[in-house]
């Protein structure tokens, strides 16, 4: 396949037709480094690449480096310089191991070492570890750290690494008739129709993309599942998927519906604790390892939306999880559980719910079920606090739920880098195990004996050219990766990482886009729902600001969660109204409690307050929410001028698109800020507030705004 990152040209009917860059790449353009760089200035640095060892693994591998190296280098990479010995320790020629291996007794089966050798007489650089896909992961990251110049000619110790977390995966919200759920780039990626025969070449760069940053399994399909998927016929495509991704360490999982038994096996009942089912189970899961040998497990969704599960029965969530897990168990699977359960029926606030049917269960769970969580109670809002499940059950693995795709902060079509929301998320400090306690700690599993620990990310990945519809969410993707193999790695370095691969090492660039990426989160959550405010949103599709949505179920409601009045607005969740802060600790109960002390971005999550409640710089409420709402918009305005200066240093195709999109961003931050104001203005007699500019219409207008046929919307699938 011709690399989309270069410019070519085809002679096609007397005409030539030149392709610009349309971002297919991703961040792996390997446009080479400039000439001042020191692998390029020094000739013989870098020689030939020799891989030890056999494996559709190792031959992934070196390719990578022979691309990325001929990219990088150009002409200075020949056979003349430091050779490169790339393989697992034990394949490795003996005077190279007897010097490295000692150094990889810490290192777990994912990890790697990369070294150069000085005291050798061809100073030889190594890339190893104690498997083969250590080695893989090896030569992303050195071909990665040459962009970034982490990496020095001189390196005197060796670089180690190794993912703090076991199982990192992305969740693909897509369903057999290729929609996708809450993902607008484009149609899902696999291709059911023309599985097994057509083998799309696509999903070995997706492969090659997620082993870049270190995701090493993918669940393929929707948690609102359709049980057709674990049909026979359906097998056989999914093992042709499974054999595409497989070289590059990605192991493939299905979602289960929980009432297959009944709706594709013929039976009456899907209960758990019923005998034929659990023969039913037993049988199915040992035909899919017969087409699938390193099948993962199953994702499952149950009792929640109207989906099946073992309430449905009288049992519990860990009833109809280990029915599954012990299927799994002799074959090394594992049964992933959602948390996000809640329903209508309950009229205990939304919040409380998973907590409250969770942690009960704490310990009853197989070894093999990990219980995914969502980083918040609600559903992934442009800000949350903490889920506070985290911390609550020490005898379960828990993992941590993000999302990838931009459900509730404008699509593919908002820029929110969403790296600081994901680190806000795993320093959170829950204290239930004293402090520092962080979410990232209890997901590794450093507070408790669990065997497993998992870190999920709801794809935001289409058949869009570019992967992600907007270029610059490739950079979300990448964000999850790398926070999955390493939660502490900060925000800037991601995004530094980010753009060396993928707009290259123009210091002008990297001057203007690392401060727009860096802010671009907190922008759209002060436009949208600023101070705690959430779940505000247009009904459906999600897109744009609905904060009149009312009727129906009151828990799909905007007015259900920010309770505006003539009183003033938020959601007590305090000991005066749902108390769902006491399912947090003491620490937290103490300081989120009081209006005073509770970190302003969280204030209206947890506290009714009047429109008047003075705020710590001495504005009213009212007049602070006008001021974060129009602080969003300014913040979004800045960029356009910012990025048009960027023009003679990136091609003009991605350049051309983000452009477009910003100015729409713009547009729709105003239309957020001024739908919400207007109407929250409606229940009061105060000004106008001073800190934001009027708005453009009246309320009439803005709840006349309908949207047809937002992508991703499951209503109109």
């Amino acid at each position: 396949m011709l690399r989309s990152s270069l410019l070519f040209v085809l002679l096609t009917n007397g005409f030539f037709q030149i392709f610009a860059e349309d971002g297919y790449d991703l961040w792996l353009r390997y446009d080479a480094l400039p000439e001042t760089h020191a692998f390029v200035s020094d000739a013989h640095v870098m020689g030939s690449v020799q891989v030890h060892g056999s494996s559709d693994t190792l031959e992934a591998a070196a390719s990578e480096l022979h691309t990325g190296l001929s990219g990088l280098l150009g002409t200075t990479y020949n056979h003349v310089g430091s050779p490169l010995h790339a393989g697992p320790v034990a394949s490795l020629p003996a005077e190279i191991r007897d010097r490295v291996e000692s150094r990889l007794t810490d290192l777990n089966d994912e990890g790697f070492l990369i070294a150069r050798l000085h005291d050798l007489e061809a100073k030889p650089w190594v890339i190893t570890g104690q498997r083969d896909i250590g080695v893989l992961y090896g030569a992303f990251a050195f071909l990665r750290s040459l962009q970034d110049g982490s990496i020095s000619t001189h390196m005197a110790e060796p670089m180690l690494d190794q993912p703090r977390i076991q199982h990192r995966m992305l969740n693909h919200w897509d369903n057999l008739t290729r929609t996708t759920e809450r993902v607008q780039s484009g149609q899902s990626i696999w291709e059911w129709f023309q599985l097994p025969d057509y083998v799309s070449p696509r999903y070995r760069d997706y492969a090659r993309a997620n082993a870049s940053i270190g995701v090493n399994a993918t669940v393929l399909t929707n948690v609102n599942a359709n049980a057709v998927v674990l049909t026979p016929d359906f097998l056989v495509k999914t093992s042709a998927i499974a054999d595409a991704l497989r070289p590059y360490g990605i192991q493939t999982y299905l979602t289960a519906r929980f009432s297959a038994p009944m709706e594709i096996g013929g039976l009456d009942t899907a209960d758990p604790l019923d005998p034929g089912v659990q023969a039913w189970w037993n049988a199915k899961i040992n035909e899919i390892y017969q087409h699938i040998p390193d099948f993962g497990g199953f994702l499952v969704k149950a009792n929640s939306e109207g989906q099946p599960g073992p309430q449905d029965y009288g049992r519990s969530h860990a009833d109809g999880a280990n029915l599954l897990a012990d299927a799994l168990a002799p074959h090394g699977g594992i049964v992933i559980w959602r948390a996000f359960v809640y329903t209508h029926e309950n009229t205990v606030d939304r919040h409380k719910q998973a907590y409250d049917e969770f942690v009960p269960l704490d310990g009853a769970f197989r070894k093999n079920v990990i219980i995914q969580v969502k980083n918040g109670a609600i559903d992934f809002m442009p800000r949350e606090p903490f889920h506070p499940m985290f911390g609550a059950m020490p005898h379960t693995p828990l993992g941590l739920e993000l999302q990838i795709t931009q459900e509730y902060l404008g699509g593919a079509i908002h820029l929110a880098f969403l790296a600081p929301l994901f680190e806000e998320v795993l320093d959170a400090d829950t204290y239930t195990s004293g402090e520092g306690s962080t979410v990232a700690r209890i997901i590794e599993g450093a507070y408790s004996d669990v065997e497993h620990s998992m870190i999920a990310g709801v794809s935001n990945i289409g058949t869009d050219r570019n992967w992600t519809g907007h270029p610059l969410l490739q950079s979300n993707w990448y964000a999850f990766g790398r926070l999955a193999w390493d939660p502490g790695l900060p925000s800037e370095q991601i995004a530094t990482e980010w753009i060396h691969q993928t707009f290259g090492s123009d210091e002008v660039i990297h001057q203007t886009l690392k401060p727009m990426l860096l802010e671009s989160r907190e922008a759209v959550v002060e436009y949208s729902m600023p101070l705690g405010l959430h779940h505000i949103m247009a009904r459906g599709h999600h897109y744009g600001p609905g904060p009149w949505v009312e009727g129906g179920r009151p828990d799909w409601t905007s007015v259900y969660y920010h309770q505006a009045s003539s009183h003033g607005i938020g959601f007590d969740r305090t000991a005066s109204g749902s108390n769902a802060l006491e399912q947090y600790s003491k620490t937290l109960q103490e300081q989120w409690s009081d209006p005073q002390t509770i970190p302003v971005e969280l204030l209206l999550w947890f506290h009714h307050l009047p429109w008047d409640h003075p705020m710590p710089n001495g504005l009213t409420l009212w007049q602070e929410m006008g001021r974060y709402y129009q602080r969003g918009v300014d913040t979004v305005r800045s960029w356009l001028p910012q990025w048009q200066s960027l023009k003679p240093h990136i091609d003009a195709q991605r350049h051309h698109h983000v452009e477009v999109l910003l100015k729409r961003q713009e547009r729709e931050a105003v239309e957020y800020k001024d739908a919400c104001l207007t109407y929250f203005h409606s229940f009061h007699d105060h000004p106008w507030p001073k800190t934001a500019e009027p708005a453009e219409h009246g309320l009439d207008y803005y709840r006349s705004i309908h949207r047809h046929h937002v992508p991703g919307n499951p209503s109109e699938h």
